[in-house]
């Protein structure tokens, strides 16, 4: 009975969950995730990807919500979700491991010391994010290029369907072109752990420091969004890069280095903003 006693009383936070069920309540979270901000990625390749080639049908995106109307009216709503399963696919994979892991990662590092230091944090995210994008990188190509791929009559497809995009990917251009843009991914990766865990720990420190908020659930949205702004804004740029260098056909371009320098030359830095 005392036994049992004990059992009862434990309160959740004393019995950390196992990795198992760590890394399918991350994978499950982030596909819900996705489900609900996917058409805002489709419409983010989309103008990433716009001015490396000549416009099909004179079609022009402007802004987000441009791009998302313009989508609807020419391809239908559908198009919106093209890549959704390689999506999934990818935040099986990728979250479950970069969210999974981390704690485990995290207390590696520490020696399972509670508090660790913010430099602690981002090791632990670099690595956790490092080891998901090198696992996940083929859903990524697959989904990226899905996203490019316009739905419209007339214009040839490169895929039909997601496991025949990993085949096809795979007879045409090897194992090397399903890790396409590793490193720029691992880079991007990376940057936003970086800058968002420093961010938002500064952001919270200046607002906590001023006494403008109280340390509660407005001042932590309040500061992880601004920690996802500069974040977007540093991470951007390899973003673009690596969306254009995984939707790439072989031989466009040499690496990721010669894909940022394309860009440069061709359409200016604002191309990195796109």
């Amino acid at each position: 009975p005392s036994f049992r006693k004990n059992m009862v009383g434990l309160k959740p936070s004393d019995v950390p969950p196992p990795l198992g069920v760590k890394m399918a309540s991350a994978g499950a979270a982030a596909c819900v995730a996705d489900l609900v901000t996917f058409p805002l990625d489709t419409a983010k390749v989309r103008l990433q990807i716009q001015g490396e080639k000549k416009a099909v049908g004179d079609i022009r995106y402007r802004g987000v919500f441009g791009t998302i109307s313009t989508m609807i009216r020419t391809e239908g709503p559908r198009s919106l979700y093209n890549g959704l399963v390689a999506g999934l696919q990818r935040q099986v994979c990728f979250a479950s491991i970069r969210i999974g892991l981390y704690d485990n990662v995290k207390n590696f590092y520490t020696g399972s010391k509670d508090n660790p230091s913010v430099l602690i944090r981002i090791l632990a995210g670099c690595t956790t994010g490092a080891m998901a994008v090198s696992f996940a990188q083929p859903t990524d190509v697959v989904k990226v290029r899905f996203q490019a791929q316009m739905n419209l009559d007339g214009v040839a497809r490169r895929y039909s369907g997601t496991m025949q995009a990993y085949k096809h990917i795979f007879q045409n251009e090897g194992l090397r072109g399903l890790w396409k843009g590793t490193l720029p991914n691992i880079t991007r990766n990376a940057l936003v752990n970086c800058t968002e865990l420093v961010t938002y720990d500064l952001i919270k420190e200046a607002i906590l420091k001023h006494n403008l908020m109280s340390d509660n659930l407005p001042c932590h949205f309040v500061s992880a969004f601004g920690a996802g702004f500069v974040t977007t804004v540093i991470a951007s740029p390899v973003d673009v890069v690596k969306t254009r260098y995984m939707n790439s056909p072989p031989g466009q371009y040499k690496s990721a280095i010669n894909c940022a320098w394309t860009m440069m030359t061709k359409e200016g830095p604002t191309a990195f903003y796109k």
